[in-house]
């Protein structure tokens, strides 16, 4: 669990909530120029929400489970719909919010330390980069295997950074070495400085062929309009 000493995002979404505003969520990459999450967007309705993220709400049914559920977006779009869903995150900061915003389950808890069973898992605005590095794949689907209820189905959306590696004359020039979706990220909210972390975005060709080497099936639902996607991991 976070210490809200080192929890940014947790900082901010607290900010937000009591304030209606809030300072500027800083994020660093060695690989990448300071960016900055805008808070607000992690309050947003159902109706504002990207595509991709509304078809994954409309799919969603049983026994959902909402994976870094932050300020509680998404958890409040599916109660609305008459869901049944557990919203979890790892800092108590979001977990208040998400409380005092009425998500009726909210809890303290990390993904992978998850025993219940679910008939959908969430895992939006790339919730996946949680497995942190390829190699940690194997780590996800064995655990979907404990926490998948049969039939079950996982819905995420990621990105092929591929882009970024854009020449002039549109050539895609992929670097050699680590996987070129795996980035480390630190955040910062005022004086709060958050630990550095391994984030993981996943093309989908690979998320399809790790899945079908443990045993799962990975089915593109939509593509976005920018090497986003929405994809569906069912068992085969």
């Amino acid at each position: 669990m976070l210490d809200p000493r080192k929890d940014p995002m947790g900082a901010a979404i607290a900010d937000y909530h009591r304030q209606g505003k809030a300072a500027r969520l800083r994020v660093f990459s060695p690989d990448f120029d300071e960016d900055e999450i805008p808070v607000a967007t992690l309050f947003r309705t159902a109706d504002t929400m990207p595509p991709l993220e509304r078809q994954a709400l409309q799919l969603a049914h049983g026994r959902i489970l909402d994976v870094g559920a932050g300020a509680g977006c998404h958890s409040l779009a599916l109660q609305a719909m008459g869901h049944n869903v557990t919203a979890i995150d790892i800092s108590p900061l979001a977990v208040e919010t998400m409380t005092a915003r009425g998500v009726k389950d909210a809890r303290i808890e990390d993904f992978w330390s998850v025993e219940a069973r679910y008939h959908t898992i969430l895992m939006l605005m790339n919730g996946i980069g949680i497995v942190g590095r390829l190699e940690r794949l194997p780590q996800l689907f064995s655990h979907l295997q404990q926490i998948l209820t049969d039939g079950g189905q996982l819905l995420l959306d990621s990105s092929d950074l591929c882009y970024l590696f854009e020449e002039e004359e549109g050539i895609i020039e992929l670097p050699g070495g680590a996987y070129y979706d795996e980035l480390e990220y630190r955040m910062q909210y005022k004086a709060i400085k958050g630990d550095p972390f391994p984030w993981l975005y996943i093309d989908f060709d690979t998320l399809s062929e790790a899945a079908e080497a443990h045993g799962f099936r990975a089915e593109l639902i939509t593509m976005g309009e920018h090497y986003d996607y929405l994809a569906r991991v069912t068992r085969r």
